[in-house]
Parts: C-alpha cells; structure tokens; sequence
C-alpha cells in the first residue's frame, strides 16, 4: 500500500483530484480503499497493542526473569507447574519475554558434536552447590547427580546433600537400576572421587576401578580444558538451572526432591533438540544395548543404607515424618541415621551422637538436647531446669491433643 499512498501523496502536492476508479484499477484494489487512504486513513499499525493472557502474569514473570542465571524455559516451566496449560505454548511464553524486554537474546558458541551407538557411552557430572531457599527461608545447599546416555540423551538425575565418593557408587547404582543396564563406558571430568591428580597427571583412584571392573564398564576421562567432550551431560545441567525458579517455592526437602523428579521427567518426554525425538523414544532401544547388572551381594557391597540428614535450627533431625533432637553443637551438619530394630542411632562422622526410640509423636526432644539448647538463652541453673521441664510437658500435651 506504500505505492498508493505515495502516489496519492504526490497528488496532493500538486492539487490535483485523484480519479479514485482509475487508480483502483491501476494497483488492484477497491476504488473505496483508495478514497479511504484520500481521506487520511493509514492503514493497519504495524505493531498491534493486542492484550496477551499472559499480561495478569506479568509482575510474576518479570520477578521470574529477574533471578541470577535463569532462563526463559525455567521460567516458563516454573509458571506452568503452577497455572498449567492456561500459560500457553512456550513459543509463545519467549516472544512475550522478549516483547516485553524482560531478557535479552544471546549468542552462543558453537562446538562439534559427538555421537555414540547405543549402549556404548553415559555420561556423568555434578550440578553443585546451588543454593535454594524454602518458603520459610531455610536454605538448602543441592547438588544434583546427573547421568546421560550417550545415544538416546535419557537423563536420571537424583539429589544429594555431598558429593562423596559414596554418593558417586550409590547414585551410579540407582542410575544403572533407573535405566536397566550398565554401559560400556562412563565419561567423567576430574571430580575428586574419581581421580587422583598426582605429578604425573591425572590416575583413576583405586576404588573407582574396582567400582567400575565389577559393575563391568570402562573409565573414560574428558580432556582437560575440553569440557565441550561430555556438552551431553553439561547440556541436561543447563535443565538443572529450571531449579532457580522455585527458590523461595517449597515447602521441604521432600518437596524439592519432588521438583527434581518432575524436572527429570520433563527432560525424558519433550524433543531433545539434537536428535528431534524424546529421549525416552530412543531409550527404548538404547536399553536393549545395556549390560546387565552384576550380582546382588556385588551391588549390596557397594551400598550405604544410613540415611544422611541435615541438622535443623531447632536441633532436630527428620526421619519418616517425625523429628527426632541431637546436640545443638551439630545444627547445620550432616549427620549419618542408622536403624536397629526400633531405635534411630544417629552418627556425624564415625562419632555417634545421639540414640532415640523410634516413636510416632512429631517431635521428640531428649531433655540434655533441649537444656543445652535453651542453655543460649537462660544461664541460671535452676530457672533453666525449670523451664525446660515445664516446656518439655506443655509440647507433649500440645502433640497429645493433635496441634501437630
């Protein structure tokens, strides 16, 4: 219509009277049409201020893509969890973003790619020390193992509070059960559990070659200063980051482990951008690669069935449920839980710190745990006794008549 209008335009200037039916038949357009831009009509704006359904969610979205190192797609998945399917395509989700100007395109670097036939490779890598915070504010510190098959892209990611080397045979395990089998190789970069750097260069620890001989896989390293060898793995952690989202979002460490699954879940099922099908579609017949598991009393050797909690701020510890009190010098640590029969032996480190009877009230505080807690707030002797006595009773009859 720019043609039109320039020759009505030059009209104009010459205070001539255009022939609306001959400039209609010269541009193919109604002689109306003509008339109307005549008369000052200037066609349909270029960018239209449409309202988006999306603009009740603005205030959320913008405080969303305001977090440290998030992206769109965290974002998106966040608002989804919580509104559902009311949110919309996620085409659409970005192009609201950028409408918006809530965040900035990048540009990234390229890097080759590498392929493998399946069953042939996994790879391994840590997403660490992610700090989050509960709706209460506690924080948590996450680490999440993550492990790739090389083909397929099928992920299984699982939280840990460490990164011991512990925490690498039982999560390598549970990832062996998670996918059904055991694959010829395993990438890993130089994470300490693995690999010793000694002044001869890098040398796999003697306990993870015996891992790896009995659960029958070989060792492989990525190049140093090359972590583009294992982009798989370092891809899915970029999926890790949709965590961010939730900071401030949960209730409990259960709730956030939950998330996690969630995350994994989604990952498996939507199309993986290299191969253009779900990984789980391609893990169908990457399985079938697999080595088997060894022996159960090989996998049994290799297990920790204590269970690794955190301290809490009152002193407690959580186990199914119901709190359970240790020493106050340990609030912030982790401490090892063991079950015998129907007691909880709890340990940090080697040392065992406290024993109690496995119970079904909430909380349960051993009275020397609680004195020396209030110990930081009360110095008199007698008045501490007295009030931890008299505490102690009014929290039992307030979990008797069911407050908690």
């Amino acid at each position: 219509m720019e043609k039109i209008k320039q020759h009505l335009q030059m009209l104009r200037g010459m205070n001539l009277k255009p022939n609306f039916s001959e400039l209609a038949r010269i541009y193919g357009i109604d002689r109306r049409t003509v008339k109307k831009y005549w008369e000052g009509y200037q066609g349909k704006p270029k960018t239209r201020n449409k309202p988006s359904k999306l603009d009740k969610y603005f205030e959320k979205i913008a405080m969303l893509m305001s977090i440290k190192g998030i992206t769109i797609r965290a974002a998106y998945e966040r608002l989804r969890d919580e509104e559902g399917d009311v949110i919309g395509t996620y085409s659409n989700f970005r192009k609201y973003v950028k409408r918006k100007g809530l965040r900035a395109e990048k540009n990234s670097k390229g890097h080759p790619r590498f392929e493998t036939l399946p069953g042939i490779q996994a790879q391994v890598d840590w997403k660490e020390n992610m700090r989050l915070h509960s709706k209460s504010g506690e924080e948590f510190v996450v680490n999440v193992f993550n492990y790739k098959l090389g083909y397929s892209r099928y992920c299984y990611f699982e939280y840990r509070q460490s990164k011991t080397q512990q925490d690498i045979f039982e999560c390598l395990i549970n990832a062996f059960k998670a996918t059904g089998g055991v694959p010829q190789e395993i990438l890993f970069d130089n994470m300490k559990s693995v690999v010793d750097i000694t002044e001869n260069g890098r040398k796999i620890n003697n306990k993870m070659k015996a891992f790896a001989k009995d659960f029958g896989f070989k060792i492989k390293l990525c190049k140093p200063k090359h972590s583009y060898t294992k982009g798989k793995v370092e891809s899915a952690n970029k999926f890790l980051n949709w965590l961010l989202a939730y900071n401030y979002a949960f209730e409990s460490e259960e709730e956030l482990k939950d998330i996690i699954r969630r995350i994994n879940k989604k990952v498996n099922t939507r199309i993986n951008q290299a191969t253009n099908v779900p990984p789980l579609l391609l893990f169908q017949k990457e399985k079938e690669y697999l080595f088997p598991l060894p022996k159960r009393h090989i996998i049994e050797s290799y297990v920790d069935y204590s269970v690794k909690v955190k301290v809490q701020k009152d002193s407690l510890i959580y186990y199914k449920g119901n709190k359970y009190s240790v020493p106050p010098e340990y609030i912030g640590k982790i401490v090892n839980l063991k079950i015998n029969e129907n007691y909880i032996y709890v340990y940090y480190i080697t040392e065992l710190i406290a024993v109690h009877e496995i119970t079904g009230k909430k909380i349960n505080y051993l009275n020397n745990h609680y004195m020396a807690l209030m110990r930081k707030h009360i110095k008199s002797g007698e008045e501490l006794k007295e009030v931890c006595e008299n505490n102690l009773k009014n929290l039992d009859k307030f979990l008797q008549e069911g407050n908690v």
